[in-house]
């Protein structure tokens, strides 16, 4: 069962939990990984590592691998043992910014402030170097130190991941996204298409953490209702960030969601209804971990984080 008495109460952890200085401990422990696990090369391979790297060490939130290591730590866990799992999220995530940064898919210039992958290696090489991301990622999972979840939990994050990132989950999304675009969209085609291209690695991205952790069954629901109303707040956020911010303030193009004709909660609700249904999520997230105790404060705060970000 989630933890309930053991630990501080939920309103003295929020009142001092330090929100910024946990993401950017989680994020360095993550970036440190990331830099040893994909190490420069000065053999004929090197350009590809280098645009690989390029892309991977580019800075950020670290949002999914942090997610993925706080739920870890809910359930009682160590960092360490979602490590090669937080990574390998990372990977993921940035061989889809890469690809969907190319002309053939969002024709991106700007990620992160700073020229995309294409524009800098040429589109062939940032495709390659997305493909090697992808791939690699598995690699690192399913070499990373045995959790003390043990192997067959293992087994079963490299499927759930795999899942979440392939035809039933990022790549149905993209495609959904792309097919989408200039044509008629309701809120219920909407709300499936970014439960795959976004949803899905968040959702994943919380209950590998969890597993690897040694979640119990009532823990892992708990932290699926959580991570499902996590990632569509973050989508109805990002959305919602397109239309109100500059390409300064994004560090990518910002407004592209109307010149590309996608469809939108705040083009389908408005942004006064949009910025109500991400904090009707954020309230629904939380509440999911009311049976956790403390160690949960990380997740309750980054749904905040997350959903605050336009409010």
């Amino acid at each position: 069962m989630p933890h309930s008495s053991s630990g501080p109460s939920h309103s003295s952890d929020a009142s001092r939990f330090d929100i910024e200085r946990y993401l950017k401990e989680r994020a360095a422990l993550v970036q440190n990984a990331l830099d040893r696990t994909v190490v420069e090369h000065r053999g004929p391979g090197a350009k590809l590592l280098e645009a690989m790297r390029y892309s991977l060490l580019a800075g950020g939130k670290r949002l999914r691998p942090v997610l993925a290591l706080a739920a870890c730590e809910a359930v009682g866990g160590k960092p360490q043992d979602a490590l090669g799992f937080a990574c390998a999220l990372e990977m993921i995530h940035t061989y889809s910014l890469i690809h969907d940064d190319l002309p053939c898919m969002d024709d991106d210039d700007l990620r992160r402030g700073r020229p995309t992958n294409h524009k800098v290696y040429g589109e062939a090489m940032a495709t390659l170097a997305g493909d090697a991301l992808l791939t690699d990622a598995f690699k690192v999972l399913a070499r990373s130190p045995a959790s003390r979840a043990g192997a067959p939990v293992l087994l079963e994050v490299i499927a759930e991941l795999a899942e979440a990132a392939g035809s039933a989950g990022m790549v149905i999304g993209q495609a959904l996204d792309m097919l989408s675009e200039g044509q008629p969209t309701d809120l219920a085609t909407l709300e499936y298409l970014h439960a795959r291209k976004t949803g899905a690695l968040f959702l994943v991205s919380v209950r590998g953490g969890g597993l690897l952790g040694g979640a119990d069954r009532t823990q892992l629901d708990a932290l699926t209702v959580y991570g499902r109303a996590l990632g569509l707040a973050f989508q109805v956020i990002d959305d919602l960030l397109d239309v109100v911010s500059s390409t300064e303030q994004l560090g990518k193009r910002a407004h592209k969601d109307d010149a590309h004709g996608k469809a939108t909660y705040p083009a389908l609700m408005g942004v006064d209804k949009s910025r109500q249904f991400a904090v009707q999520l954020k309230e629904q997230a939380i509440a999911a971990l009311s049976g956790f105790d403390g160690r949960a404060e990380p997740l309750r705060q980054i749904a905040s984080f997350v959903v605050e970000r336009s409010l």
